[in-house]
Protein backbone atom coordinates (compact mmCIF):
# COMPACT_ATOMS: atom_id res chain seq x y z
CA UNK A 1 0.00 0.00 0.00
CA UNK A 2 1.38 3.42 -1.02
CA UNK A 3 1.98 5.89 1.77
CA UNK A 4 2.45 8.90 -0.50
CA UNK A 5 -0.52 10.46 -2.20
CA UNK A 6 -0.17 10.57 -5.98
CA UNK A 7 -0.83 13.72 -7.96
CA UNK A 8 -1.43 13.02 -11.66
CA UNK A 9 -0.41 15.69 -14.17
CA UNK A 10 -1.86 15.24 -17.64
CA UNK A 11 -1.05 17.23 -20.76
CA UNK A 12 -0.48 16.74 -24.50
CA UNK A 13 3.10 17.91 -25.12
CA UNK A 14 6.50 17.46 -23.50
CA UNK A 15 7.18 21.21 -23.84
CA UNK A 16 4.24 21.78 -21.53
CA UNK A 17 5.78 19.53 -18.87
CA UNK A 18 9.36 20.81 -18.86
CA UNK A 19 8.96 24.43 -19.88
CA UNK A 20 5.83 25.31 -17.90
CA UNK A 21 5.20 22.71 -15.13
CA UNK A 22 8.68 21.69 -13.95
CA UNK A 23 8.75 24.02 -10.94
CA UNK A 24 5.23 22.95 -9.92
CA UNK A 25 6.27 19.29 -10.12
CA UNK A 26 9.32 20.01 -7.95
CA UNK A 27 7.18 21.90 -5.43
CA UNK A 28 4.70 19.00 -5.21
CA UNK A 29 7.54 16.52 -4.63
CA UNK A 30 8.91 18.81 -1.90
CA UNK A 31 5.45 18.73 -0.27
CA UNK A 32 5.68 14.92 -0.09
CA UNK A 33 3.51 13.94 -3.06
CA UNK A 34 4.38 11.32 -5.65
CA UNK A 35 3.99 12.50 -9.25
CA UNK A 36 2.41 10.68 -12.17
CA UNK A 37 2.98 12.38 -15.54
CA UNK A 38 0.82 11.35 -18.48
CA UNK A 39 2.07 12.97 -21.69
CA UNK A 40 3.21 11.77 -25.12
CA UNK A 41 6.97 11.20 -25.20
CA UNK A 42 9.25 13.93 -26.51
CA UNK A 43 12.81 15.28 -26.28
CA UNK A 44 12.12 17.55 -23.30
CA UNK A 45 11.78 14.51 -21.03
CA UNK A 46 15.56 14.11 -21.35
CA UNK A 47 15.80 17.31 -19.30
CA UNK A 48 13.61 15.81 -16.54
CA UNK A 49 15.98 12.95 -15.67
CA UNK A 50 16.88 14.28 -12.23
CA UNK A 51 13.23 14.45 -11.14
CA UNK A 52 11.47 11.31 -9.80
CA UNK A 53 8.06 10.58 -11.36
CA UNK A 54 5.92 7.77 -12.71
CA UNK A 55 5.56 8.05 -16.47
CA UNK A 56 2.65 7.23 -18.77
CA UNK A 57 2.85 7.66 -22.55
CA UNK A 58 -0.68 8.14 -23.97
CA UNK A 59 -1.62 8.33 -27.64
CA UNK A 60 -3.13 11.80 -28.14
CA UNK A 61 -4.18 13.14 -31.52
CA UNK A 62 -3.98 16.78 -30.45
CA UNK A 63 -5.82 18.37 -33.35
CA UNK A 64 -7.77 15.38 -34.65
CA UNK A 65 -11.55 14.95 -34.49
CA UNK A 66 -11.79 11.16 -34.65
CA UNK A 67 -14.35 10.13 -31.97
CA UNK A 68 -13.01 6.56 -31.82
CA UNK A 69 -9.49 7.77 -30.96
CA UNK A 70 -10.86 10.20 -28.39
CA UNK A 71 -12.97 7.46 -26.77
CA UNK A 72 -9.86 5.26 -26.57
CA UNK A 73 -8.04 8.12 -24.85
CA UNK A 74 -10.78 8.33 -22.22
CA UNK A 75 -10.53 4.57 -21.66
CA UNK A 76 -6.74 4.94 -21.35
CA UNK A 77 -7.16 7.52 -18.60
CA UNK A 78 -9.70 5.38 -16.80
CA UNK A 79 -7.32 2.41 -16.84
CA UNK A 80 -4.48 4.65 -15.66
CA UNK A 81 -6.50 5.98 -12.73
CA UNK A 82 -7.58 2.46 -11.72
CA UNK A 83 -3.93 1.40 -11.64
CA UNK A 84 -2.49 4.33 -9.67
CA UNK A 85 -5.47 5.80 -7.77
CA UNK A 86 -4.30 9.43 -7.85
CA UNK A 87 -5.56 11.65 -5.04
CA UNK A 88 -5.94 14.62 -7.40
CA UNK A 89 -5.70 15.00 -11.18
CA UNK A 90 -4.20 18.16 -12.70
CA UNK A 91 -5.39 18.49 -16.31
CA UNK A 92 -3.95 20.80 -18.96
CA UNK A 93 -4.71 21.32 -22.68
CA UNK A 94 -7.96 20.44 -24.42
CA UNK A 95 -8.16 16.66 -24.71
CA UNK A 96 -6.62 15.75 -21.34
CA UNK A 97 -8.95 18.33 -19.77
CA UNK A 98 -12.03 16.79 -21.36
CA UNK A 99 -11.38 13.06 -21.37
CA UNK A 100 -9.42 12.79 -18.13
CA UNK A 101 -12.17 14.76 -16.37
CA UNK A 102 -14.84 12.38 -17.66
CA UNK A 103 -12.77 9.34 -16.62
CA UNK A 104 -11.91 10.75 -13.18
CA UNK A 105 -15.54 11.66 -12.48
CA UNK A 106 -16.54 7.99 -12.81
CA UNK A 107 -14.04 7.18 -10.05
CA UNK A 108 -14.79 10.18 -7.80
CA UNK A 109 -11.27 11.59 -8.23
CA UNK A 110 -11.11 15.40 -7.92
CA UNK A 111 -9.80 17.23 -10.97
CA UNK A 112 -8.19 20.67 -11.10
CA UNK A 113 -8.66 21.85 -14.67
CA UNK A 114 -6.53 24.49 -16.29
CA UNK A 115 -8.07 26.27 -19.28
CA UNK A 116 -4.86 26.83 -21.22
CA UNK A 117 -6.82 28.78 -23.80
CA UNK A 118 -9.69 27.99 -26.13
CA UNK A 119 -7.23 27.16 -28.92
CA UNK A 120 -8.57 26.82 -32.44
CA UNK A 121 -12.12 26.61 -31.07
CA UNK A 122 -12.22 30.38 -30.99
CA UNK A 123 -12.04 30.44 -34.80
CA UNK A 124 -14.46 27.54 -35.35
CA UNK A 125 -18.08 28.07 -36.40
CA UNK A 126 -21.35 26.18 -36.52
CA UNK A 127 -21.87 22.65 -35.24
CA UNK A 128 -18.19 21.92 -34.58
CA UNK A 129 -17.88 24.90 -32.24
CA UNK A 130 -21.13 23.97 -30.47
CA UNK A 131 -19.99 20.38 -30.03
CA UNK A 132 -16.59 21.33 -28.62
CA UNK A 133 -18.12 23.87 -26.23
CA UNK A 134 -20.58 21.18 -25.12
CA UNK A 135 -17.66 18.83 -24.40
CA UNK A 136 -15.91 21.53 -22.37
CA UNK A 137 -19.09 22.16 -20.39
CA UNK A 138 -19.49 18.44 -19.73
CA UNK A 139 -15.93 18.24 -18.42
CA UNK A 140 -15.64 21.46 -16.45
CA UNK A 141 -18.92 21.66 -14.54
CA UNK A 142 -17.73 18.96 -12.11
CA UNK A 143 -14.26 20.46 -11.71
CA UNK A 144 -12.95 20.67 -8.15
CA UNK A 145 -11.31 23.94 -9.19
CA UNK A 146 -10.97 25.71 -12.52
CA UNK A 147 -7.75 27.60 -13.19
CA UNK A 148 -8.13 30.38 -15.76
CA UNK A 149 -5.14 31.98 -17.46
CA UNK A 150 -6.92 35.16 -18.56
CA UNK A 151 -10.05 37.06 -17.59
CA UNK A 152 -11.64 36.84 -21.05
CA UNK A 153 -11.59 33.03 -21.04
CA UNK A 154 -12.94 33.03 -17.50
CA UNK A 155 -15.84 35.25 -18.52
CA UNK A 156 -16.66 33.04 -21.53
CA UNK A 157 -16.64 29.91 -19.36
CA UNK A 158 -18.92 31.52 -16.77
CA UNK A 159 -21.34 32.79 -19.44
CA UNK A 160 -21.41 29.36 -21.12
CA UNK A 161 -22.30 27.68 -17.82
CA UNK A 162 -19.04 25.72 -17.63
CA UNK A 163 -18.23 26.83 -14.09
CA UNK A 164 -20.26 25.39 -11.21
CA UNK A 165 -17.64 25.18 -8.46
CA UNK A 166 -14.48 26.94 -7.34
CA UNK A 167 -12.28 28.83 -9.76
CA UNK A 168 -9.15 30.99 -9.73
CA UNK A 169 -7.58 33.49 -12.09
CA UNK A 170 -3.83 32.92 -12.36
CA UNK A 171 -1.15 34.66 -14.50
CA UNK A 172 -0.98 31.94 -17.15
CA UNK A 173 1.65 29.33 -16.36
CA UNK A 174 3.70 32.09 -14.80
CA UNK A 175 7.28 32.68 -15.84
CA UNK A 176 10.31 31.17 -14.15
CA UNK A 177 12.18 34.45 -13.83
CA UNK A 178 15.36 32.69 -12.69
CA UNK A 179 15.35 30.53 -15.83
CA UNK A 180 14.73 33.63 -17.94
CA UNK A 181 16.91 36.29 -16.31
CA UNK A 182 17.35 39.85 -17.56
CA UNK A 183 19.68 39.66 -20.56
CA UNK A 184 22.10 42.42 -21.67
CA UNK A 185 20.39 44.43 -24.39
CA UNK A 186 22.07 44.27 -27.83
CA UNK A 187 23.24 47.28 -29.80
CA UNK A 188 20.91 48.31 -32.59
CA UNK A 189 20.34 50.99 -35.17
CA UNK A 190 17.21 52.22 -36.92
CA UNK A 191 16.93 49.42 -39.45
CA UNK A 192 18.75 51.45 -42.11
CA UNK A 193 22.09 52.31 -40.50
CA UNK A 194 23.96 51.01 -37.46
CA UNK A 195 23.80 47.53 -36.01
CA UNK A 196 21.00 45.26 -37.34
CA UNK A 197 17.70 45.18 -35.46
CA UNK A 198 16.59 41.61 -34.74
CA UNK A 199 13.00 40.36 -34.34
CA UNK A 200 11.80 36.93 -33.24
CA UNK A 201 8.64 34.95 -33.78
CA UNK A 202 8.68 32.05 -31.30
CA UNK A 203 5.90 29.48 -31.40
CA UNK A 204 4.20 26.81 -33.43
CA UNK A 205 4.07 27.56 -37.13
CA UNK A 206 0.34 27.70 -37.85
CA UNK A 207 -2.10 30.12 -39.44
CA UNK A 208 -4.00 30.98 -36.24
CA UNK A 209 -0.75 32.06 -34.57
CA UNK A 210 -0.48 34.86 -37.14
CA UNK A 211 2.55 33.58 -39.03
CA UNK A 212 1.18 34.86 -42.36
CA UNK A 213 0.97 38.37 -40.88
CA UNK A 214 4.52 38.09 -39.53
CA UNK A 215 5.83 36.97 -42.93
CA UNK A 216 4.03 39.73 -44.83
CA UNK A 217 5.20 42.36 -42.33
CA UNK A 218 8.78 41.07 -42.70
CA UNK A 219 8.55 41.42 -46.50
CA UNK A 220 7.37 45.03 -46.24
CA UNK A 221 9.83 46.05 -43.53
CA UNK A 222 12.85 44.44 -45.22
CA UNK A 223 12.25 46.53 -48.37
CA UNK A 224 12.34 49.79 -46.42
CA UNK A 225 14.67 48.78 -43.56
CA UNK A 226 17.32 46.40 -44.96
CA UNK A 227 19.29 46.24 -41.67
CA UNK A 228 16.61 44.15 -39.96
CA UNK A 229 16.45 40.42 -39.28
CA UNK A 230 13.29 38.35 -38.88
CA UNK A 231 13.63 34.95 -37.21
CA UNK A 232 11.09 32.17 -36.75
CA UNK A 233 11.56 29.50 -34.08
CA UNK A 234 9.20 26.58 -33.56
CA UNK A 235 7.87 23.40 -35.15
CA UNK A 236 5.43 23.35 -38.03
CA UNK A 237 2.04 21.89 -37.11
CA UNK A 238 1.60 18.55 -38.94
CA UNK A 239 -1.68 19.81 -40.42
CA UNK A 240 0.06 22.86 -41.92
CA UNK A 241 3.16 21.41 -43.56
CA UNK A 242 2.83 23.69 -46.61
CA UNK A 243 4.78 26.21 -44.52
CA UNK A 244 7.88 24.03 -44.84
CA UNK A 245 8.48 24.95 -48.49
CA UNK A 246 7.24 28.52 -47.94
CA UNK A 247 9.84 29.12 -45.21
CA UNK A 248 12.60 27.57 -47.30
CA UNK A 249 11.76 29.95 -50.15
CA UNK A 250 11.60 32.95 -47.79
CA UNK A 251 14.97 32.03 -46.32
CA UNK A 252 16.48 31.77 -49.82
CA UNK A 253 15.12 35.28 -50.47
CA UNK A 254 16.71 36.63 -47.27
CA UNK A 255 13.37 37.59 -45.70
CA UNK A 256 12.94 35.01 -42.92
CA UNK A 257 15.50 32.87 -41.07
CA UNK A 258 13.75 29.67 -39.94
CA UNK A 259 15.44 27.82 -37.09
CA UNK A 260 12.93 25.01 -36.52
CA UNK A 261 12.17 23.57 -33.09
CA UNK A 262 14.88 24.21 -30.48
CA UNK A 263 15.58 22.81 -27.04
CA UNK A 264 16.68 26.22 -25.76
CA UNK A 265 15.40 29.54 -27.12
CA UNK A 266 17.25 31.72 -24.59
CA UNK A 267 20.29 32.49 -26.81
CA UNK A 268 17.91 33.64 -29.57
CA UNK A 269 15.94 35.84 -27.19
CA UNK A 270 19.24 37.31 -25.94
CA UNK A 271 20.39 38.50 -29.37
CA UNK A 272 16.99 39.91 -30.38
CA UNK A 273 15.66 43.41 -29.75
CA UNK A 274 11.97 42.48 -29.71
CA UNK A 275 9.58 39.55 -29.81
CA UNK A 276 6.63 39.76 -32.18
CA UNK A 277 3.64 37.59 -31.34
CA UNK A 278 0.90 38.21 -33.94
CA UNK A 279 -1.51 35.58 -32.60
CA UNK A 280 -5.28 35.51 -33.09
CA UNK A 281 -5.32 32.01 -31.54
CA UNK A 282 -7.31 31.17 -28.42
CA UNK A 283 -4.36 31.70 -26.07
CA UNK A 284 -4.44 31.07 -22.34
CA UNK A 285 -1.48 33.30 -21.57
CA UNK A 286 1.37 33.47 -24.05
CA UNK A 287 4.44 31.89 -22.46
CA UNK A 288 6.55 33.22 -25.32
CA UNK A 289 5.69 36.78 -24.32
CA UNK A 290 6.20 36.11 -20.60
CA UNK A 291 9.65 34.60 -21.19
CA UNK A 292 10.70 37.35 -23.59
CA UNK A 293 9.57 40.09 -21.19
CA UNK A 294 11.32 38.34 -18.28
CA UNK A 295 14.50 38.45 -20.41
CA UNK A 296 14.08 42.22 -20.87
CA UNK A 297 12.81 42.24 -24.43
CA UNK A 298 10.34 44.66 -26.00
CA UNK A 299 7.01 43.00 -26.94
CA UNK A 300 4.90 43.64 -30.03
CA UNK A 301 1.65 41.71 -29.88
CA UNK A 302 -2.07 41.73 -30.59
CA UNK A 303 -5.07 42.78 -28.52
CA UNK A 304 -5.93 39.08 -28.34
CA UNK A 305 -6.79 37.73 -24.85
CA UNK A 306 -3.73 35.99 -23.46
CA UNK A 307 -1.42 38.35 -25.36
CA UNK A 308 -2.42 41.88 -24.40
CA UNK A 309 -2.19 41.17 -20.66
CA UNK A 310 1.57 40.68 -20.92
CA UNK A 311 2.21 44.23 -22.17
CA UNK A 312 1.84 47.68 -20.66
CA UNK A 313 1.09 49.43 -23.93
CA UNK A 314 3.57 52.12 -24.98
CA UNK A 315 5.67 51.34 -21.90
CA UNK A 316 6.91 47.74 -22.16
CA UNK A 317 5.79 47.14 -25.73
CA UNK A 318 3.09 47.81 -28.30
CA UNK A 319 -0.38 46.28 -28.61
CA UNK A 320 -2.00 46.38 -32.05
CA UNK A 321 -5.25 45.09 -33.56
CA UNK A 322 -4.83 41.39 -34.29
CA UNK A 323 -5.21 40.37 -37.92
CA UNK A 324 -4.19 43.79 -39.26
CA UNK A 325 -0.92 43.57 -41.17
CA UNK A 326 -0.90 47.35 -41.62
CA UNK A 327 -1.14 47.82 -37.84
CA UNK A 328 1.69 45.34 -37.28
CA UNK A 329 3.92 47.11 -39.79
CA UNK A 330 3.16 50.46 -38.14
CA UNK A 331 4.07 49.01 -34.72
CA UNK A 332 7.39 47.69 -36.06
CA UNK A 333 8.17 51.05 -37.66
CA UNK A 334 7.39 52.84 -34.40
CA UNK A 335 9.79 50.50 -32.65
CA UNK A 336 12.50 51.13 -35.25
CA UNK A 337 12.13 54.89 -34.70
CA UNK A 338 12.95 54.53 -30.97
CA UNK A 339 16.48 55.14 -29.74
CA UNK A 340 18.04 51.89 -28.60
CA UNK A 341 18.27 53.22 -25.03
CA UNK A 342 14.47 53.55 -24.93
CA UNK A 343 13.99 50.00 -26.24
CA UNK A 344 16.34 48.79 -23.50
CA UNK A 345 14.43 50.73 -20.80
CA UNK A 346 11.10 49.28 -21.98
CA UNK A 347 12.59 45.80 -21.68
CA UNK A 348 13.80 46.48 -18.14
CA UNK A 349 10.34 47.74 -17.14
CA UNK A 350 8.82 44.63 -18.66
CA UNK A 351 11.17 42.47 -16.60
CA UNK A 352 10.09 44.27 -13.40
CA UNK A 353 6.45 43.69 -14.32
CA UNK A 354 7.05 39.95 -14.83
CA UNK A 355 8.76 39.57 -11.45
CA UNK A 356 5.97 41.41 -9.65
CA UNK A 357 2.84 40.10 -11.38
CA UNK A 358 3.64 37.01 -13.45
CA UNK A 359 6.05 34.94 -11.37
CA UNK A 360 5.61 31.17 -11.60
CA UNK A 361 5.61 31.07 -7.80
CA UNK A 362 2.18 32.76 -7.86
CA UNK A 363 0.86 29.84 -9.93
CA UNK A 364 2.53 27.23 -7.73
CA UNK A 365 1.05 28.74 -4.57
CA UNK A 366 -2.44 28.66 -6.11
CA UNK A 367 -2.05 25.01 -7.03
CA UNK A 368 -0.75 23.96 -3.62
CA UNK A 369 -3.72 25.69 -1.97
CA UNK A 370 -6.23 24.17 -4.39
CA UNK A 371 -4.80 20.65 -3.92
CA UNK A 372 -5.00 20.96 -0.13
CA UNK A 373 -8.63 22.03 -0.45
CA UNK A 374 -9.34 18.93 -2.57
CA UNK A 375 -7.80 16.67 0.07
CA UNK A 376 -9.68 18.07 3.08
Amino acid sequence: MREQKIIALLTNNDDDVYCFRKELIEALIAEGYEILISCPDGPKFELMQGIPYIYDNPDIDRRGTNPVKDFKLMLHYRKLFKKYHPAVVLAYTAKPNVYASLAARQMCIPVINNLTGLGSVINETGLMKKFIMWLFKKAYTKSACMMFQNAANMQVAIEQGMVKGKYRLIPGSGVATDRFPLQPYPDGGDGKVGAPVVFNYIGRVMYDKGVDDYIEAAKRIKKKYPKTEFNMLGFIEPTEMHYEQDLKDLQDQGIIIYHGSLKDVKPYIARAHATIHPSTYGEGMSNVLLESASSGRFLITTNNPGCQETVEDNKTGYIYKGGSIDALVQAIERFLSLPNSQRKLAGELGRERMVKNFSRQIVIDNYLEAIKECLK
